[in-house]
């Protein structure tokens, strides 16, 4: 991006849907209704105990606001159902990792429901991982879905704070 480029830009914002063994990220950039794709893929916790998992996704993150330096992050709220507690406390490790990252660098941050953020996208609360996906696609013209799902629902975290945001 040329200095002109990342002058005219309104914000960017990085999308993060958190997990322990994969988290999906996606940067785009907003300048007033454009938006525009910057980059997406996943941090990768890996094998390992949790805590050597928790670094790698911890140092991910870092490289990736050091490299692309975002003006806001968008994070998905943990959600686990009660039948599965021991899932929403791996993930909240995970999670805190990812916010720490960001905190430490003075990034503003926001988190969406899922709910709210397919509510958003789509217009149903409740849509499919497919709807998603196909939303995400139409809004960057892409060809095909971001693989894996993880990608997709990282860049529509992030449109979901851009599109919150523009209201």
């Amino acid at each position: 991006m040329n200095e002109l480029q990342s002058t005219n830009r309104n914000r960017r914002i990085l999308g993060i849907d958190p997990g322990v063994n994969i988290t999906g990220y996606g940067v785009i950039d907003q300048t007033g209704q454009q938006l525009e794709l910057v980059e997406a893929g996943v941090l990768r916790g890996g094998k390992g105990d949790l805590s050597e998992r928790c670094l790698r996704l911890y140092q991910g993150l870092v490289e990736v606001l050091e490299s692309l330096h975002p003006d806001e992050m968008a994070i998905e709220q943990l959600y686990s159902h009660y039948q599965r507690p021991r899932t929403a406390i791996i993930m909240a490790h995970a999670r805190g990792v990812l916010c720490l990252a960001a905190q430490q660098r003075e990034i503003p941050m926001s988190d969406y429901a899922a709910t709210q953020i397919k509510k958003v996208l789509t217009g149903n609360g409740r849509a499919s991982k497919g709807q998603m996906q196909l939303a995400v696609c139409r809004e960057f013209q892409l060809a095909e879905a971001p693989e894996p799902p993880d990608v997709a629902d990282a860049l529509a975290t992030a449109l979901c704070h851009a599109f919150i945001g523009r209201s």
